[in-house]
């Protein structure tokens, strides 16, 4: 760093994102992307005349994809506003319901960002911590009297707590917003929207980076009261009114109308999910019940880095998090059926060459 940093965050710990490797071909099961590539009707968006008006600044108000928003989730466009990925929603909702003396509540398990957005802006933090199994108490989160945020499924545990307790938390905590982070939900579990009318202090954000096909493309929503949304509306006319481009926008409004390839999209992960964490248990692993599209995966016969550093040299990626509750769990991408497969012989050439001592 430099001589020029601010004292503040000399002690800052960036978020670490999934390495991008480029020294040769892998199989790539570490940045939970979606193996199959956007509907066709993106492409179809995304035409010469289009590319073309990237001369022109995008639609501030984002008017087109706020409305096949609404229609998607019926919800009113004043409902929704949509982000540069599901982070900047995430992030603005941080900056504007908490401050120096309005702390942030989430699980020591959980996203990493939460933690180091809250550091970023000097945010305090209420770390609760997960249950033995990972399984996350919604009594701990009730009368906080804090903003809440909870990754629902969880990343990297990959569980997803039933709508019904997410109902509770919001009932329990009716003056300070609860965060859902619905990231995953598309592949298993039950979403917060249909709650956005009943309860005014809860927000919803989602991403078009997993079930839509859409990472590279950097979109996401955040959907609440159009009180809430508001006041996400300030900050980002604040720091920056056009934070989603042309050619984003058009994709996003093209891959929320194509419900049936989505649904088609999802059930092929779901599938695939399954099949993968049926093999893994066979190979003796333990998994949790994950609701995401990836596995999160532990071996007795292996520590988790060195199996993760395994793989690597053999051309899988993975993720391994070096977090003293998760250290020996690897974090799965579900891929294609041919990807999983070849996990699976990698995975078995590895214990086979340890031999039976280490199992």
């Amino acid at each position: 760093m430099s001589r020029f940093l601010t004292p503040t965050l000399e002690s800052l710990q960036p978020y670490t994102p999934g390495e991008q490797p480029q020294d040769q071909p892998y199989i790539k099961l570490n940045t939970n992307e979606n193996p199959y590539p956007p509907s066709p009707w993106v492409t179809e968006a995304l035409n010469a005349d289009e590319t073309g008006r990237l001369r022109l600044y995008p639609d501030p108000a984002c008017q087109n994809l706020l409305q096949a928003a609404a229609t998607r989730y019926g919800l009113d466009p004043a409902q929704i506003m949509p982000g540069n990925g599901s982070d900047e929603n995430l992030f603005f909702a941080l900056r504007a319901f908490c401050d120096e003396t309005h702390p942030v509540a989430y699980a020591d398990v959980t996203y990493g960002c939460y933690k180091v957005w809250a550091g970023l802006m000097h945010i305090p933090s209420h770390v609760i911590p997960l249950e033995e199994d990972f399984t996350l108490d919604p009594v701990k989160y009730c009368a906080l009297g804090e903003t809440i945020i909870i990754a629902n499924p969880n990343a990297p545990t990959g569980l997803a707590l039933p709508r019904a307790d997410i109902e509770m938390i919001l009932r329990e905590n009716p003056d300070n917003v609860v965060i859902v982070d619905e990231a995953y939900v598309d592949f298993g579990a039950e979403s917060c929207v249909p709650l956005i009318r009943q309860y005014d202090n809860l927000l919803v954000v989602q991403t078009f980076s997993k079930s839509r096909s859409l990472a590279g493309a950097r979109l996401g929503l955040a959907m609440g009261s159009e009180a809430l949304i508001a006041d996400l509306n300030r900050v980002k006319f604040s720091l920056n009114p056009y934070n989603i481009n042309r050619l984003t926008l058009l994709a996003g409004a093209a891959a929320l109308r194509d419900e049936e390839y989505f649904r088609r999209s999802c059930a092929a992960v779901a599938g695939t999910r399954e099949w993968t964490a049926r093999r893994l248990k066979e190979l003796g692993f333990a998994l949790t019940e994950s609701r995401a599209n990836f596995v999160f995966a532990r071996t007795p016969r292996m520590e988790g880095g060195r199996l993760y550093r395994a793989l690597r040299e053999r051309g899988v990626l993975v993720r391994h998090f070096d977090a003293p509750r998760i250290a020996d769990w690897l974090r799965i991408t579900i891929g294609t059926p041919e990807q999983m497969s070849k996990l699976i012989e990698t995975l078995e050439a590895i214990f086979a060459e340890e031999g039976p001592d280490h199992a």
